[in-house]
């Protein structure tokens, strides 16, 4: 199935219905945003576009974005969505990887990127002043077909090795996710409103599948991004509002109501994930918002489908080990089947820790030109996760830890060995080690361990400025601690336990 046939659907539907929403003015019908991605489709197809092509997205939130997705989609073609607030050689390297055909970006990033992509892919901007111009070509007839085993998505993440990876979402994945999203983690009707207020690029990406299906409104903030003030007063304003935050926004959003004493008015819906969240935050969620929150555990690899924690249960205080409960993160989802084994794959029982691995139709089918990470990562059908949890005889999971040493700031998964190898390019740094330090703001930011070679004094502007050059702003540290030494296991590893016991005592 292709999901452009889900708008064309839409719109034949409810033609006139309200479709996308900048702030609180109406950008376009489903009409016109079924006229616009096909007439979009035809200025892709003359640029070389065909089924089976990727294409990169790199752009802040707006409602184009919405847009220029159906758009490709129309064409059968691949979308890979890459974080705007990477530098550009970040976003080249992803370019290559894929071998896409176009870049579509923002017009203020368009002059860096083409420094750095390579001639085989062409460049195009995609502000309103260009888009407006390609509305007026012939729209493309009908969405190409699409079969289950088709690409719609490549995302790209970052393993251990600091090398992102490719995760090929094919369309029978995405259409596993919908389903299990309407049946385990939240209803959508005509009359609600989808909140883009996380990026558009990350799982926040992939809302709107389900809010197409329902000929539902899609709203992206004014500002492009997220503020707690404006996201109440558009709640209130547009109604029925549904949208996707991360532990640390959902903290910002309740101390915002707290001090501007609102409860949330027009919010029906926050889905909470993508990191940690402490169980004492959540109960102060409920308390000051009421029954709106929902939990969902998903990776890049199986997308929002892992598990769920509903309305239901989060608000409930109820049942005799609800505390329990609220520190979980759900059960399986509908489309899922979830296990905890050793390290031999041996399943353990209730209450054993060990790796999570999951099953089912929304699981990627590997990552895109990368044979040994697929192997590593799908073994005799079973994703492994990398993430180490624990059920309960009710099949509540619990997560324990986290396998990988992925730091979670703000929502943004960041690598430290992608860092630590930036850090270790420049000459005054022997050796470094990237550790998670507790942020209020962020949940958690990045620190370095540096270990100075001979000769050099310390120099943290001058590696600050160093990481500027080479990665995204967001993924440099926050701070910088000079060691003679850093402490290491008998096998020579560097005790990242110890460094962040170092940070906690301090």
């Amino acid at each position: 199935m292709n999901p452009a046939n889900w708008l064309l659907r839409a719109a034949r539907q409810n033609p006139q219905s309200p479709a996308l929403y900048e702030g609180t003015r109406l950008e376009a019908t489903y009409q016109q945003w079924k006229q616009r991605a096909a007439s979009l489709a035809t200025a892709l197809q003359e640029q070389g576009v065909v089924a089976g092509d990727r294409v990169v997205i790199c752009m802040k939130n707006h409602t184009r974005y919405l847009e220029l997705l159906y758009a490709v989609w129309y064409l059968g073609a691949v979308i890979v969505p890459v974080n705007a607030k990477l530098h550009p050689r970040e976003v080249a390297w992803v370019v290559a990887d894929c071998g896409a055909r176009v870049l579509l970006c923002s017009e203020v990033f368009r002059a860096g990127l083409e420094a750095e992509v390579g001639a085989d892919c062409r460049v195009l901007g995609a502000d309103t002043e260009v888009l407006s111009e390609l509305y007026q070509r012939p729209e493309f007839p009908a969405p190409l077909t699409v079969s289950g085993d088709d690409l719609l998505w490549i995302f790209y993440t970052s393993g251990t090795t600091g090398k992102p990876k490719g995760v090929m979402l094919s369309s029978a994945n995405i259409q596993a996710m919908c389903g299990s999203y309407h049946t385990d983690v939240d209803a959508v009707s005509a009359q609600d409103a989808m909140l883009y207020a996380a990026p558009l690029s990350h799982g926040a990406g992939l809302y709107h599948f389900m809010h197409v299906l329902s000929g539902a409104r899609h709203v992206v903030p004014a500002s492009g991004g997220f503020e707690a003030r404006e996201i109440f007063e558009l709640a209130e304003l547009i109604g029925s509002v549904s949208m996707f935050a991360a532990p640390t926004m959902v903290r910002r959003l309740v101390d915002h109501a707290k001090s501007a004493d609102v409860q949330g008015a027009g919010i029906k819906t926050i889905v909470y994930g993508g990191g940690p969240m402490y169980r004492a935050d959540i109960e102060d969620a409920v308390t000051q918002l009421g029954p709106k929150l929902v939990q969902i555990y998903g990776l890049g690899e199986c997308p929002m489908a892992i598990t769920s924690l509903n309305r239901a249960l989060v608000a409930d205080r109820e049942h005799p080990r609800w505390r329990e409960r609220l520190a979980s993160v759900g059960m399986a989802q509908s489309s899922a089947e979830v296990r905890i084994v050793d390290a031999e794959g041996v399943p353990l029982g209730c209450g054993e820790t060990g790796e999570i691995i999951v099953t089912g139709a929304a699981v990627m089918s590997g990552y895109w030109n990368n044979a040994a990470a697929t192997a590593a990562t799908l073994r005799d059908g079973w994703l492994w996760t990398g993430d180490m949890g624990r059920l309960d005889e009710d099949g509540f999971l619990t997560l324990q830890d986290r396998s990988k040493d992925v730091i979670i700031s703000g929502g943004s998964n960041i690598y430290p060995r992608e860092v630590e190898e930036v850090l270790l390019m420049h000459p005054a740094v022997h050796e470094v080690s990237v550790v998670g330090r507790a942020s209020r703001e962020w949940g958690e930011e990045l620190v370095a361990f540096v270990v100075l070679g001979e000769g050099h004094a310390a120099c943290s502007d001058a590696l600050d400025a160093f990481c500027l050059e080479h990665i995204a702003r967001f993924k440099r540290p926050k701070a910088y601690f000079y060691e003679g030494e850093l402490p290491k296991s008998n096998y020579g590893k560097v005790l990242k336990t110890v460094l962040r016991k170092r940070l906690a005592e301090a």
